[in-house]
């Protein structure tokens, strides 16, 4: 019997070959800990929106991250932690805007930030993981 569950909730748009799941779902007696893969802005066909423009693609990440914990009963009040590779450390700020934006108001996740010399897709210029408790 497999102590977790793996999902891609309705409405989020999953790996195009099913290579990974969206999010792990841990029961841990009183609490569950979900554990989400890193979001890129997608649409659900799989194409990059935003652009070059960081916040753009920034908010569409925050948002896919917001359904999936909604999906199991979450909000970004329940994220602990968040992983963020980004392809242009430079542009920080531009993303630390954005989420400073979606955590207002919320004790701030802990949190680790790098630059990659690229992403899966080549126009994606952030991707973001998120682990939360319930």
């Amino acid at each position: 019997m497999t102590a977790f569950t793996l999902d891609n909730p309705a409405g989020v748009p999953s790996s195009p070959h099913k290579a990974f799941s969206n999010v792990a779902v841990i029961p841990l007696g009183e609490r569950t800990l979900l554990m989400l893969a890193g979001q890129v802005a997608w649409d659900d066909n799989h194409k990059i929106v935003g652009g070059d423009d960081l916040r753009a693609q920034a908010r569409r990440v925050m948002d896919l991250i917001s359904e999936v914990l909604a999906a199991h009963g979450a909000t970004l009040a329940d994220v602990v932690s968040l992983r963020t590779f980004l392809t242009d450390i430079s542009r920080i700020r531009e993303y630390g805007d954005v989420r400073g934006e979606y955590f207002q108001g919320l004790p701030a996740p802990t949190s680790t930030t790098v630059e990659v010399a690229s992403l899966f897709l080549p126009e994606a210029l952030i991707e973001v993981e998120a682990t939360a408790v319930i």
